[in-house]
């Protein structure tokens, strides 16, 4: 068991490692957006499926509630909150439908929505990503290596280097809190 827990830890690391060399740059992009985003009126939209979707709710919570700084509250949400929502949309337009319908009745020109999928290859994602777009929002995407396709279509992609979903999504929340802090710091330094 000593061994196994080892061998987690050290694959998590070198994921990490290897994202200091690719991904500071995206990272500070999506921060810089979401900076923008907010300081002009609009709000970050975050959707996900499973542990993408927690990831999308914890990071739209971050933002609301507090990370670091006490402050007020930040404008996000996270669409994979509401039920009702969710399960109407699913039985009357289908499970790829249910986030694509939202961003088409939440979102605004001046948003950023933020799609998280391990696998890279979420219809439901995907069709959100492509609403968006449609509608002139600016586009975030966060998945692993093989999620070349999704990460093609958004305005920013970070591409975690790994292909095993617990990795991808340990990185993924870290990207959400290192946002999360530099929003803060940005936005309510004293």
């Amino acid at each position: 068991m000593r061994d196994k827990i080892k061998e987690i830890l050290l694959e998590s690391i070198q994921i990490k490692e290897e994202m200091l060399h690719t991904c500071i740059g995206e990272i500070m992009e999506i921060a810089r957006s979401i900076i923008d985003c907010i300081k002009n009126g609009g709000k970050v939209i975050l959707f996900g499926n499973g542990g993408s979707a927690s990831d999308s709710q914890h990071i739209a919570a971050e933002l609301v509630g507090r990370f670091r700084i006490d402050r007020t509250g930040l404008p996000a949400i996270a669409l994979t909150t509401n039920t009702s929502v969710l399960t109407s949309l699913a039985n009357d337009y289908g499970y790829e439908a249910v986030f694509a319908r939202q961003i088409e009745a939440l979102g605004q020109k001046g948003d950023l929505a933020i799609g998280i999928s391990t696998s890279g290859k979420a219809k439901n994602v995907l069709a959100a990503i492509k609403q968006a777009k449609k509608m002139g929002i600016k586009t975030v995407v966060m998945t692993g290596k093989d999620g070349v396709e999704l990460a093609k279509l958004a305005d920013i992609s970070i591409l975690i280097p790994s292909s095993i979903t617990a990795r991808i999504q340990e990185a993924h929340i870290i990207i959400g809190h290192i946002i999360c802090e530099l929003v803060e710091q940005n936005l309510f330094q004293t």
